[in-house]
């Protein structure tokens, strides 16, 4: 991998934001904060006479957090709880607690219906007041424009040679292609993504040793998930997939990056 390429894939890897428990401590799955970002701004934008601006997703309380059943990714938060905090502008045609909780319904329906996040709080802030919808349609505009200008380079949508890979036979070693293999006949699967591994790989397979138990493998499959598939539903059929492809019957761990 090139210098430019090594660049682009830790700045892809940051532009992942948190990673998400999806489900509760069984479940062995996340996603990425900027993949449940996107759907969650999608359902705001139905809201009308609304306008999301900054939004985040964290624990609720770190204190109420769980040890999951499966390794986590990489710096991923520990199943619990979480809470979304945004803050938006709004047209004052009617009373703002009324709109704020036609937001709240969106946003908190969007991430159990459409991810399978655990949302237990939605915590929302009114920074803007519109006169009329037409200012909310202008914003819009301004948001068009700017990611039209912004450099393909530098969106994470357009590193395909770190995010992509679309081909089994580009996933090295004969159980690291079964794993794939499996995944890839999920439905809702769209493609195999590699995020996390540095080299674009989206299949990851080590041995790790239990206290007091002889070692056993462990696969972590990054995967982007059909926007109209639930996340978490099409993740536990991965886990049980890729469970059932290798011999040995690995723990398994998914990693959703992207969905849509």
């Amino acid at each position: 991998m090139t210098a430019d390429a090594w660049t682009r894939a830790v700045r892809h890897q940051l532009r992942l934001g948190r990673l998400l428990p999806l489900g509760d401590r069984r479940d062995g799955a996340w996603i990425a904060e900027r993949a449940a970002e996107g759907v969650l701004r999608g359902a705001a934008r139905q809201v009308r006479g609304v306008r999301l601006g900054a939004l985040r997703i964290a624990l609720a309380d770190p204190e109420d957090a769980h040890e999951p059943a499966v390794p986590p990714p990489p710096g991923a938060l520990p199943p619990g709880p979480l809470r979304i905090t945004a803050d938006f502008a709004a047209v004052a045609t009617e009373p703002l607690p009324a709109t704020a909780s036609r937001l709240r319904t969106a946003l908190a329906t969007a991430a159990a219906e459409r991810l399978g996040l655990i949302v237990d709080e939605v915590d929302l802030q009114v920074t803007v007041l519109l006169d009329h919808m037409d200012d909310v349609d202008a914003m819009d505009d301004v948001d068009r424009v700017d990611d039209a200008d912004r450099d393909p380079a530098a969106d994470l949508d357009h590193v395909d040679d770190i995010d992509r890979v679309d081909d089994i036979d580009r996933v090295d070693g004969d159980d690291e292609s079964l794993v794939a293999a499996a995944a890839l006949v999920v439905p809702g699967v769209a493609r195999l993504t590699g995020a996390l591994g540095g080299l674009g790989r989206a299949v990851h397979i080590e041995e790790l040793a239990g206290e007091g138990a002889l070692p056993r493998r462990h696969a972590r499959v990054e995967l982007a998930v059909r926007a109209d598939h639930r996340a978490l539903d099409v993740a536990r059929e991965v886990r049980a997939g890729v469970g059932e492809a290798l011999p040995d019957h690995p723990t398994v761990t998914v990693l959703v990056t992207k969905v849509g």
